[in-house]
């Protein structure tokens, strides 16, 4: 690896460039994640600070948590029966039991993939 520099008064300053960084915002999964590391991996989140592949690593795991969620839910919603038929009879059981399935499925994600 070769450096160049250029010169800046009296001193030379590196031609340095950052690698290219994602450009896709972080999602709820990925800032947890960040925090969790940040407070209980700190070797880890530090190595992925400095090699540049913090941002790629929580936005997988933002992708993987949120399609993780959807398909529990889905697996969950059909185990109970909740359908779009549910839906158009009785609104408000049907948001009830969605959100149970959410929240569930959430402590799951968390637990297995974001805390781990």
């Amino acid at each position: 690896m070769e450096l160049t520099y250029r010169q800046n008064g009296d001193y030379l300053i590196p031609n340095l460039e950052m690698d290219e960084q994602p450009t896709e915002l972080i999602g709820k999964y990925g800032r947890m994640r960040k925090a969790f590391l940040k407070e209980h991996r700190k070797g880890t989140y530090n190595e992925l600070l400095l090699t540049g592949k913090l941002d790629e690593h929580l936005l997988e795991m933002d992708r993987l948590a949120r399609m993780q969620v959807e398909q529990i839910v889905e697996h969950m919603a059909k185990a109970e029966g909740v359908t779009e038929e549910l839906k158009a009879r009785d609104q408000m059981k049907w948001v009830g039991m969605m959100n149970s399935f959410k929240h569930s499925a959430e402590e799951i994600v968390l637990t297995e993939l974001i805390y781990a």
